[in-house]
């Protein structure tokens, strides 16, 4: 029974009145804000070796180039950017290109699972902090 109470009220909790004809049910689930990254000049790229992605390894984050996009891992969502400094927006790990997720994780500045334990409200939430190429290779 108490099972069963607190089902109820975490149900009350997400639920928003609208008027007195409906209710409105949602679930509040916002990404990880944007890297902060502030570069006055295109940073300095270098080939991953035996992949077509570059990695910037003067930046103090994880940051990549492939096919004339830039991708960053942080804090444990990805992120997409046309130009070196932003903006960026959020991209579901579905959509990072295969050769991106690839990139092995001595190139990255904050690796995979690391983040999350950096920060302590887990931000990670949604995933394990590893970005799925790598989990499925068994690499974080």
């Amino acid at each position: 029974m108490p099972v069963l109470a607190l089902t109820a009220v975490l149900a009350l909790a997400f639920v928003t009145p609208v008027a007195a004809d409906g209710l409105r049910i949602g679930i509040d689930i916002t990404p990880p804000p944007p890297p902060r990254i502030v570069l006055t000049a295109p940073p300095q790229l270098v080939v991953v070796p035996g992949s077509p992605v570059f990695h910037a390894p003067g930046v103090s984050i994880n940051f990549f180039a492939y096919g004339g996009r830039y991708y960053s891992f942080h804090e444990g969502a990805w992120f997409v950017a046309t130009a070196y400094g932003g903006p960026w927006t959020t991209i579901s790990a579905g959509r990072v290109p295969q050769p991106v997720l690839s990139v092995p994780v001595a190139y990255y500045k904050i690796p995979p699972g690391h983040a999350k334990k950096m920060h302590p409200e887990g931000r990670a939430a949604g995933g394990s902090g590893c970005p799925p190429g790598l989990a499925r290779q068994g690499r974080c």
